[in-house]
């Protein structure tokens, strides 16, 4: 049998739109055991939908690394256990991804190395950011050429962090096509700075110069004002550090100064939970650690 951990992931960071990822202490844990078919079962997040099938992301992936080693098909029973939200910009679909790549992967002895698979997740998944930070741990930097994925992780301090999942539909199909088809030279100019020192900021523990730097143009201002209490939220959020949209969002996540978690988790909450939506609060922190065998 082969188990294993995968993290949930932060991607965008504010202005690091499809660039950048941190990996978080929230853990998805599966198992892998040969038998003659797949089947697989899942307990927490996402049980309902997930078991109703044996076709998802995870089991998709599982079967892409057998087709592009050109090896037969070997059946396994799979199970996880998941505690990664679903829906909710914090990496689960990048999580399965992962787990279902690395996990065939170990079962066929390791043919592939963690570049060769961040590739095939990114072809699976559409862009890199959560995935590398799935697969490295850290804070991942990721740009796609015409040939490769450049990738630079970095460890980063334990920051506290607070995330706050709003009870929304919110398809990421929806969060994409809200998007505007062009920006502006100001600003891209404006993402293009402040990319860099949100990196530096997060690189160095540096809460204050983070706080300054953690806004964007390109992305959040269309996606918070389509999430009911979203921008409500977010400017909640700032007041006690520096905060953004998760991914694609509905999430808030928010790095702020230890003693301030509870207070901001459950001021955050207030917002959303004011206008009658249901809310998950999470505090937690980066993990160094990607997807990793137990």
């Amino acid at each position: 049998m082969i188990k294993l951990r995968v993290p949930a992931t932060s991607a965008n960071l504010g202005p690091g739109f499809d660039c950048l990822g941190l990996a978080l202490n929230i853990w998805n844990e599966v198992s892998f055991e040969p038998t003659e078919k797949i089947t697989y079962h899942v307990t927490g997040e996402g049980a309902e939908k997930l078991n109703k099938g044996t076709r998802n992301l995870l089991t998709k992936a599982y079967a892409f690394i057998y087709e592009v080693c050109g090896r037969e098909m070997r059946g396994a029973s799979i199970h996880a256990k998941n505690e990664i939200p679903m829906s909710g910009g914090l990496g689960s679909s990048a999580a399965a991804i992962v787990a279902g790549l690395f996990g065939a992967n170990e079962m066929l002895g390791n043919p592939l190395g963690k570049n060769e698979l961040l590739k095939l997740a990114t072809d699976m998944e559409g862009h890199p950011d959560n995935a590398a930070a799935a697969l490295f741990g850290g804070l991942v930097v990721a740009v796609m050429t015409a040939d490769e994925i450049i990738t630079r992780r970095y460890e980063i301090p334990e920051f506290t962090i607070v995330i706050v999942k709003p009870s929304v539909d919110w398809p990421t199909r929806v969060a994409r096509a809200v998007l505007p088809k062009s920006v502006s030279r100001t600003d891209t100019i404006f993402n293009i700075g402040r990319a860099v020192l949100v990196v530096d900021a997060l690189r160095s523990g540096d809460l204050g110069l983070l706080q300054k730097v953690m806004d964007d143009r390109i992305h959040q201002p269309y996606r918070l004002k389509h999430i009911s209490g979203g921008m409500a939220a977010y400017k909640t959020a700032k007041r006690f550090g520096a905060a953004a949209l998760s991914g694609a969002g509905p999430s808030i996540i928010a790095f702020v100064p230890p003693d301030d978690a509870e207070r901001a988790k459950a001021e955050i909450q207030s917002v959303f939970e004011e206008r009658g939506i249901e809310t998950r609060g999470i505090v937690t922190k980066p993990s160094s650690t990607g997807i990793y065998c137990i």
